[in-house]
């Protein structure tokens, strides 16, 4: 067997003869210039990447709602928890939780704006991202990549919501649309069983990795037992056939004592991608009101009334995503419902 050193004057004049070839060089040169250019294009637009240069309806509407500079003081922040309770309607109204920006959340903008800045990184995300976006989903783009985190609520957020002390344990939870399991694992530290749906095979790849227990997106209301807590987190807004949804969550909770913790990013603006393309859902529920509060009065009273629901708790969270290298961490403006089925 030929060791390293006897095969290395061999190796080097093979390669000189490789690169003296002139189209190999030629077209190792315009590779090389195309991503230099594309690295400086992205430089560039950093700086001017405003809402009007997105197109999408829902890229849109998501935009508008983005608050993302790396450096918002205390009471900016504290701007995403804040709630007019005179606003609310007077069922509603004792029924308001306040929440607070904890040391789970600040932890997660830390680190997001800690990998917002491994610029690297970004731009390898962001060439993937262009080359592989006309053939895959976002979701599935991003978990591929291991990036785009959630955060919805932390460990005390949910305790408090769900009026549970940190030793409670239930037997089984069902996250719905569950992502990369992130948010699942800050509820599934009180279930027994752990369950989850999810569309994007990378995502899959994530949940099935944390040993979670993967349903398809019908099957979990056919597998003969029910749920202690279902999570439908940021899904109404996105789901074809949203109050179908929510009557069969209904049916899966376990009676009396079965909860349904959902979040809703308002202003409801509901779409769905279907095909690659972005589209009104077949079902489209109409929430009434110009403010958070009027809207969370809306779903409370009408909206979760007709499919059998009744508010036990609200609070207002910043449903936080990782950023990029355009934004540190992008947020939009959540309603939080803990839901307890009622029978008609």
């Amino acid at each position: 067997m030929r060791t390293f050193a006897e095969c290395r004057p061999k190796s080097i004049s093979l390669l000189m003869s490789f690169l003296s070839r002139p189209y190999l060089t030629l077209r190792t040169l315009l590779f090389v210039a195309w991503v230099l250019g594309y690295i400086a294009f992205l430089l560039g637009t950093r700086k001017m990447w405003t809402g009007k240069y997105v197109r999408s309806p829902l890229a849109r509407s998501l935009f508008m709602n983005m608050i993302s500079e790396s450096e918002e003081s205390g009471q900016e922040t504290q701007e995403w928890y804040k709630c007019s309770p005179d606003l609310l309607g007077e069922v509603v109204r004792p029924l308001f939780v306040q929440s607070h920006l904890d040391q789970d959340t600040q932890a997660f903008l830390r680190h997001s704006i800690e990998k917002s800045g491994w610029m690297f990184t970004q731009f390898y995300h962001s060439f993937i991202s262009t080359v592989l976006s006309p053939l895959v989903s976002r979701t599935s783009i991003n978990g591929f990549l291991g990036r785009g985190s959630m955060f919805v609520f932390s460990a005390d957020q949910l305790q408090q919501l769900l009026r549970v002390t940190p030793e409670w344990r239930g037997e089984r939870l069902l996250d719905l649309g569950a992502g990369d399991g992130g948010v699942t694992e800050v509820m599934g530290a009180h279930f027994r069983e752990v369950y989850a749906t999810e569309v994007s095979p990378p995502m899959k790849w994530h949940l099935q990795r944390k040993k979670y227990r993967l349903l398809g997106i019908d099957e979990w209301q056919h597998t003969g037992f029910q749920y202690d807590l279902i999570s439908c987190l940021n899904l109404l807004d996105r789901c074809d056939d949203p109050l179908d949804l929510l009557r069969g969550i209904h049916r899966s909770l376990v009676p009396s004592t079965g909860r349904l913790i959902l979040a809703a990013v308002l202003p409801f603006q509901p779409w769905v991608e279907i095909g690659g393309k972005w589209q009104r859902p077949r079902e489209h529920i109409k929430v009434k009101g110009k403010k958070w509060e009027e809207q969370v009065t809306n779903l409370s009273n009408e909206v979760f009334r007709e499919v059998g629901f009744e508010v036990e708790a609200v609070t207002r969270l910043p449903y936080l995503c990782e950023g990029d290298m355009y934004k540190d961490y992008y947020v939009l403006d959540d309603a939080v419902f803990v839901l307890k089925p009622v029978e008609e």
